[in-house]
């Protein structure tokens, strides 16, 4: 009976999972609750089915958000535990890592959306498109009035920050595949450092910026792009973050560590999209541009 039961094969069909719906349903009153707070902010009502609730929006948005960060612990939990019974077969983590370009590539797309908007605003800012667009550039980019930020002040400090984390992942990663279990956790905790200090750094950044979002297309798509980009760095600190207390409760191991390994490809994503971003939003938009004094 138990030779009839045993699995020839490499896949692993996963048992049946509340986790899909779960998410669903968090994201949609996520959304709904975001949508009424956004309202209430600009003074108008959401009402459904007679009911308004504007009055309750950051509560509603609140809870679906715990509902989804709970559905993000309680599902990757389970996919570890997969993996520590040895479900994650050679073709399984084929899979894994299939999926994980998958997602980064899909992240692509959205800092493609923001280059584009930027780059339109910033090639023709004296067209007219649907509304007269040189009343928010003045004709020129930056547009006139505005003064930028130095990208070889804090722009370039951050640089050389997230240069140097992903140094250090790629050494907590050699590290692992080496079985030095020291050198893997002190990488991973000198990276999740380094983004902290890269986020603490763009906050201050923000903070002191000579314009704002609502100012001119310019601060609206400067904010988008490089604030979307801080959204992921914070995201990947904390997804280093998870890999660091699973090395120091003795996952991974050099054969098999494919949620360190994609954490690893998600920084170094983060990494080269912030090249572009300094390249671009800062080095080219300062050129012949006024400075901002620091």
């Amino acid at each position: 009976m138990a030779g009839a039961e045993a699995k020839h094969h490499d896949y692993h069909i996963i048992d049946p999972s509340p986790w899909p719906f779960l998410a669903s349903m968090g994201a949609l009153v996520m959304a709904f609750g975001g949508i009424a707070w956004m309202r209430a902010n600009a003074g108008q009502t959401f009402e459904l089915f007679g009911v308004n609730f504007a009055g309750a929006n950051f509560w509603i948005f609140a809870a679906g958000l715990l509902i989804v960060l709970y559905t993000m612990f309680a599902w990757w939990a389970d996919t570890v535990k997969e993996a520590h019974e040895g479900h994650h077969t050679r073709v399984v983590s084929l899979h894994l890592r299939y999926g994980m370009i998958m997602f980064i590539a899909s992240e692509l797309m959205f800092f493609v959306a923001w280059f584009w908007a930027f780059f339109d605003a910033s090639f023709y800012p004296g067209e007219d498109v649907q509304v007269a667009r040189t009343q928010f550039t003045g004709g020129e980019w930056p547009p006139a009035g505005i003064e930028v930020i130095d990208p070889f002040h804090l722009p370039l400090y951050n640089t050389i920050i997230l240069l140097l984390s992903g140094t250090t992942v790629t050494w907590a990663h050699h590290a692992l595949l080496e079985n030095d279990r020291k050198g893997l956790k002190m990488g991973l905790a000198i990276t999740v450092a380094l983004g902290v200090l890269f986020s603490y750094v763009q906050f201050y950044e923000y903070v002191h910026a000579p314009f704002a979002f609502k100012d001119s297309i310019y601060g609206a798509t400067f904010f988008m792009a490089t604030g979307f980009h801080g959204f992921h760095v914070i995201v990947g600190t904390i997804f280093l973050l998870v890999c660091l207390l699973r090395a120091m409760a003795g996952h991974f191991t050099p054969q098999q560590h494919f949620g360190f390994e994609a954490a690893a490809w998600y920084w170094h994503f983060v990494d080269v999209v912030w090249l572009f971003l300094f390249a671009f939003v800062y080095v080219w938009t300062s050129a012949g541009a006024t400075i901002a004094a620091h």
